[in-house]
């Protein structure tokens, strides 16, 4: 079977979990944001931080047709102004995510001739396509945009998928549905260390001497060009679309986003751009302590990952000595892992966030625990805010609060990156997004809700506009012994199949699970988590970058319940 039928298969898969999975929707007053804010409007007596290390305690801030028009506490409001009451709400400025891969789609393969030479392909079939740009595989309506947004995003630089040279990345605002919502195009060129399979380059060496390749080549025809074009008696210059897509690259009008996984590849890509030149953006990263002197030779701009690594660092009690050795060196490498944004700040290198590879829900649970690591309140926001909108060359009209840049802010029921916050509004390009907030619990209301309440039946009903749905969730045991099975219909129309319930947790209320549908030869992971109230649940079905979608239970009553 081809890549590219395999690549529609799995996403008419995909469209089928959701609608098989999709719940009726909660929590959203008015998530849809079509109504933008044309007239004056007002959010009255709160508190706003205009900038990280800035705020105003019972300040308004005024906005009109997409702008910030006045902020401070003797703002005043024009007749006719609309207004949002503040009090106990905190206003912030919109985050910015400075690599993010939102809606973005990988284009397919191209089709290999029956002489297909794998040792000197294509640079299309050997994923060089610097010539892509991300705008022309973006799905602004992708459900992955409305649950970044709800986090807090409202502009994000978009990069393209692809292989080792994916294309042009995009600035994008996420504001009104029926708008372009572009800010900028062509502002960086995306790299990985990602061959292309059975072809050459197929190892992260043989892309490294690509990337030295297509680099060089690029720089001589753009010598060529502009001798020919200034001398007589020269050779016309061969038109190569690779090449002439680099040029703004060699100009240093754009850097290279070049996506890392390890210090290993942050180490490659250093070594490129120290040999090469070029501005380089090292995103996704992840490991850095060994690499502190490396980074500031180099400049570059450092997009941290905002996922962090799984907690696996318990330990058996009847464990061997090299068992628990073991346990010891990833205990050590995990708690080193936590301290990567700390450790930025405490060297003074100036980082920013990215969302690409990480999920929504996970979000401000990770940005905590950094903080909990040694990273202030102060440059975490600054890395979600100025610190990247310097990075994408846009602090002029964003990344703080002040008259005359974009009216995008994030507002929260509680100080930002408390426990007890909840994004409440988020505004966006002046387009005003209503979520609904929960009342938390009392201590004694979540210690009446344990593990042991959990086990049962529980029903899940969907309704979609592919219809209504609905499957059961068996689960038994309890503390940390808890399994389970799902059933859920069939992709692939052959009636109801079931899914084993893995990684099962309850803690404070909350109940997280993953089970993996199996259709057309391929394991599609999915992933639940949600908030349970006596035997209700309401969570969401996470599906990577596909986006979120609600999902409520019940628990069947049983003589137990009676």
């Amino acid at each position: 079977m081809k890549i590219c039928t395999n690549h529609k298969l799995l996403s008419s898969l995909i469209v089928a979990v959701f609608f098989i999975l999709s719940l009726k929707t909660h929590a959203q007053s008015d998530p849809s944001g079509t109504r933008r804010v044309s007239s004056s409007y007002a959010i009255t007596n709160a508190t706003i931080t205009t900038s990280p290390g800035k705020t105003i305690q019972g300040a308004t801030i005024l906005f009109k047709d997409g702008l910030v028009t006045a902020v401070g506490t003797n703002v005043s409001i024009p007749k006719g102004t609309d207004i949002l009451s503040g009090d106990s709400l905190f206003v912030y400025p919109g985050f910015i995510d400075g690599a993010s891969s939102a809606g973005v789609s990988r284009p397919s393969d191209p089709e290999r001739p029956a002489n297909f030479d794998s040792s000197n392909p294509t640079d299309e079939q050997a994923g060089i396509t610097p010539w892509r740009a991300v705008l022309d595989h973006h799905d602004k309506q992708n459900n992955a945009i409305g649950d970044w947004r709800k986090a807090g995003f409202t502009i994000a630089q978009l990069i393209p998928d692809g292989g080792m040279i994916s294309g042009k990345a995009a600035i994008i605002t996420y504001g009104s549905g029926y708008s372009t919502n572009i800010l900028a195009e062509n502002t960086a060129l995306m790299a990985r260390f990602r061959g292309s399979r059975g072809v050459y380059p197929g190892t992260p060496l043989g892309v490294m001497a690509k990337f030295r390749d297509v680099y060089k080549n690029a720089e001589l025809s753009a010598r060529h060009t502009k001798l020919f074009a200034s001398n007589n008696g020269l050779n016309r210059p061969e038109i190569n679309k690779t090449y002439q897509a680099m040029y703004p690259v060699l100009d240093k009008n754009i850097p290279v986003i070049f996506e890392v996984s390890n210090d290993l590849e942050t180490r490659r890509a250093l070594r490129l751009q120290k040999e090469l030149g070029f501005k380089l953006v090292l995103s996704g990263v992840t490991e850095v302590e060994h690499l502190i002197s490396e980074i500031k030779a180099s400049n570059a701009i450092i997009l941290l990952s905002l996922s962090l690594p799984e907690d696996k660092t318990k330990s058996k009690e009847d464990a061997t000595e090299e068992y628990k050795a073991r346990t010891t060196r990833v205990k050590e490498a995990y708690q080193q892992a936590l301290k990567q944004a700390s450790l930025l700040e405490k060297e003074g290198i100036k980082f920013g966030f990215a969302t690409a590879g990480s999920k929504s829900g996970d979000f401000m649970k990770n940005l905590q625990i950094m903080i909990e690591n040694g990273l202030s309140e102060n440059t975490a926001l600054a890395a979600l805010t100025i610190h990247n909108a310097e990075n994408l060359g846009i602090q002029k009209f964003a990344g703080t609060l002040e008259k005359g840049k974009l009216a995008n802010m994030v507002i929260t029921t509680a100080p930002l990156f408390s426990k007890d916050a909840q994004v409440k509004h988020v505004i966006a390009d002046g387009y005003l997004f209503d979520y609904e907030t929960k009342s938390k619990k009392s201590a004694t209301e979540s210690s009446n809700t344990g593990n042991t309440s959990i086990a049962g039946e529980w029903e899940y009903t969907s309704d979609t506009p592919a219809g209504s749905s609905g499957g059961i969730m068996k689960i038994e045991g309890s503390g940390s012994n808890l399994k389970g099975i799902i059933t859920y219909d069939d992709p692939t129309g052959n009636g109801t199949a079931q899914a084993d319930m893995k990684d099962i947790k309850v803690a404070d209320n909350n109940l997280s699970f993953s089970f993996n549908v199996s259709a057309g030869g391929m394991d599609i992971r999915v992933n639940v988590s949600g908030e349970i109230d006596g035997s209700q649940f309401s969570g969401q079905i996470s599906l990577g970058e596909f986006g979120s979608f609600p999902m409520n239970a019940s628990k069947k009553p049983t003589s137990l319940n009676f």
